[in-house]
């Protein structure tokens, strides 16, 4: 074997056993381990990088030996690991909230919403206007909303005259633009006392009614602004538990600052109830816009089982560091 070719295995064993240990040490859970609960993250780039490392390997190394086999068997299992978490994703998978036909529905149930992180920094503003007037959604949700960002959204008052705002300096103010009326509105505090979750109910315009809840629960990470880190139970969760059990049509939306195969939102869709559109249909990553390579969905629509979907769009970008992620629902009867 060339010295090229011994280089080339050992970088690969290196590469591939720090694969393994990511994948095994991503299956720990502990809230006050917050860069175990970061390695959920990446888990489509680590699946990627370990089958090419694996392939390379392959091609790289023929000794048979019983360290090799443990290497191989590792890799194998690692893949077997990221791919069945990420498999609820996949277009194979099933849909976890059925599609519907337009043509067969009653357009006076149907209704879409734009979620959409702004980046508290980010001052392409038309832009986004630009692609709210493409979309022409029923609903506006923004997130990371400053003093700044509401002023410049109330041009959309006139063909969204219902609100609810609470902008912040924290990356965590948020605002809900709609066209319908918004009932009951709610502004509730699930974790920290300046980062507010939006709650109203909605009547369509065929008479049906559902609950709306807008959420942007911290980032399980350190940070200047508030942190999960210590929380015996954040935002999402308590959310969760405060839907279960209700019979309500029921909608929820956000930036959830998680990925969709985390601990905590697979508990909170296990607690609410509530269904995750992506689920047989594919990523849609809207986190980080500005990075082609570190991409996943962090932005989501979680909905009962009363609901059908029409469409799922990734929206181009603006500025942000998220893309803006669109839905669109119909009620049924």
């Amino acid at each position: 074997m060339s010295v090229i070719r011994k280089l080339l295995v050992y970088f690969l064993l290196l590469a591939g056993s720090l694969l393994i240990l990511i994948t095994l040490c991503s299956l720990i859970y502990s809230s006050s381990l917050w860069f175990l609960q970061v390695l959920n993250f990446p888990r489509p780039e680590v699946l990627i990088a370990l089958i090419v490392c694996l392939t390379a390997y392959l091609l790289a190394s023929k000794q048979q030996t019983i360290a090799r086999r443990v290497f191989l068997t590792g890799m194998v299992v690692s893949i077997g690991i990221q791919a069945y978490i990420l498999f609820p994703y996949s277009p194979l998978a099933n849909e976890a909230v059925r599609s519907a036909e337009p043509a067969s529905v009653n357009r006076k149930s149907v209704f879409s919403i734009l979620v959409a992180n702004v980046w508290i920094e980010n001052r392409q503003v038309n832009d986004l206007l630009n692609i709210i007037a493409d979309k022409d959604p029923t609903f506006v949700l923004t997130m990371e909303v400053n003093d700044w960002w509401v002023g410049q959204l109330q041009v959309l008052k006139k063909r969204y005259p219902y609100t609810i705002t609470f902008p912040t300096d924290n990356a965590y103010g948020m605002a809900l633009h709609s066209k319908l009326p918004l009932n009951n509105p709610q502004i509730q505090f699930l974790h920290h006392p300046r980062v507010p979750s939006f709650w109203a109910d909605v009547t369509l315009p065929d008479g049906k009614t559902f609950r709306l809840v807008t959420l942007h629960p911290v980032a399980p990470a350190p940070s200047k602004y508030p942190t999960n880190i210590g929380g015996k139970e954040v935002a999402l969760v308590r959310a969760g538990r405060m839907l279960a059990g209700h019979s309500q049509p029921t909608v929820v939306a956000g930036d959830f600052n998680d990925v969709g195969w985390s601990h905590n939102t697979t508990k909170f869709a296990r607690v609410s109830g509530l269904h995750d559109i992506r689920y047989g249909r594919g990523l849609y990553s809207t986190f980080n816009a500005h990075s082609w390579l570190m991409r996943w969905p962090l932005d989501y629509v979680f909905v009962s089982s009363h609901f059908r979907v029409l469409a799922v769009d990734r929206l181009p970008g603006f500025g942000s560091d998220h893309f803006p992620y669109y839905v669109q629902l119909t009620l049924q009867p």
